[in-house]
């Protein structure tokens, strides 16, 4: 199958205008390279001489000021909890403990011992039922339920204070205090 030289011709055009636009293309194509690469430039230029001075001066205005705020807020009330673990709980937690402590000691003491007998010798109306009542205790080599009384109140105390420990020293969400803006330095919002 043969073209005519017609055909011919305008193949020719068509080739030649194909081969006119790729050229075009490429040559647009390396203008778009070089625009692009001088684009790269400046834009590191104006990162490193204009959006790098920002970020620094902003972090060091703003960031470091709240996370040294937040450092001593932190010191504050860690302070805070220990002054009140040391005057209020501590105190309390030894006071009922050697409260405990005292009866327990004064109950194995001789002369309650004897006081309770007398008491229930002297009261000859109620006869056995006071004797019941005001008896001393035995010594026996197993501990009695008082000893595991004491052991229960012991664990009870010390889960409260190891409780109230760990209010005081998580991390709370809800004490975040947001930045009100702008507000002039040394100035604090109440």
């Amino acid at each position: 199958m043969g073209l005519s030289r017609k055909r011919q011709r305008e193949l020719k055009k068509l080739r030649s205008a194909a081969d006119d636009l790729w050229d075009e293309q490429l040559a647009a194509l390396q203008h778009a390279n070089s625009v692009l690469r001088q684009a790269g430039r400046a834009a590191s230029g104006y990162a490193r001489e204009d959006v790098a001075p920002f970020v620094r001066k902003t972090y060091n205005k703003r960031v470091v000021p709240a996370v040294r705020s937040g450092l001593e807020s932190g010191r504050d009330v860690a302070d805070s909890a220990r002054s009140r673990l040391s005057s209020d709980v501590i105190p309390a937690v030894s006071g009922a403990i050697g409260s405990v402590l005292a009866s327990m000691e004064s109950a194995r003491d001789q002369r309650v011992r004897e006081f309770a007998k007398n008491a229930a010798k002297a009261n000859k109306s109620y006869g056995k039922k006071a004797s019941k009542w005001v008896k001393p205790p035995k010594r026996s080599s197993m501990p009695g339920p008082g000893a595991f009384i004491l052991i229960g109140l012991g664990v009870v105390a010390a889960a409260g204070v190891a409780y109230a420990a760990w209010q005081t020293f998580r991390a709370d969400d809800d004490l975040w205090i947001e930045d009100l803006g702008d507000a002039p330095e040394g100035a604090t919002s109440a």
